[in-house]
């Protein structure tokens, strides 16, 4: 498989998408949280000390996916036509799934990604004064379409 964030001599560059056409382009990545039942009571019941706990995860999450390209080096900076974060709460842990949709010449995965897991750094850090052994994991591009590479759905 070609490495295209590099050129022939071996030196990191950004791709150059100018020959690409615009097509509609979405990204899902999923991830969660692992945290005390007293934490999640907390997230559930909206009593935590710093406030609404997902309001400001879902914020953060948004704010991050839209900030991608200063944060991941070589990433085009897009514009989004949405981008959604949504959570469950499940026996044990705070699912997380981040959703971006553009009209764009590269795809959305990375913007995702980055939403989702600054959104579950929002919970941690929201509620490190309750449980500080929290665990974040499972971050995974869920499903993208749109581009050259085409559909693509985890299958768990």
């Amino acid at each position: 498989m070609e490495m295209t964030h590099f050129d022939a001599r071996g030196n990191a560059v950004m791709v150059d998408v100018s020959g690409k056409e615009i097509t509609l382009r979405t990204a899902s990545a999923k991830g969660h949280i692992v945290a005390a039942e007293e934490t999640l009571k907390a997230v559930r019941e909206g009593s935590a000390a710093k406030g609404d706990v997902l309001g400001a995860a879902r914020i953060a999450g948004i704010m991050a996916a839209k900030r991608t390209a200063e944060l991941i080096p070589l990433c085009h900076p897009l514009q989004f036509d949405a981008c959604t974060i949504d959570f469950e709460i499940l026996e044990g842990r705070i699912e997380a799934f981040c959703r971006v949709k553009l009209a764009g010449k590269t795809g959305a995965e990375m913007e995702a990604l980055t939403g989702v897991s600054v959104a579950l750094l929002t919970i941690y850090d929201m509620c490190k004064a309750i449980d500080r052994s929290m665990v974040i994991s499972g971050i995974r591009l869920w499903e993208k379409s749109g581009g050259k590479s085409g559909h693509f759905i985890r299958t768990e």
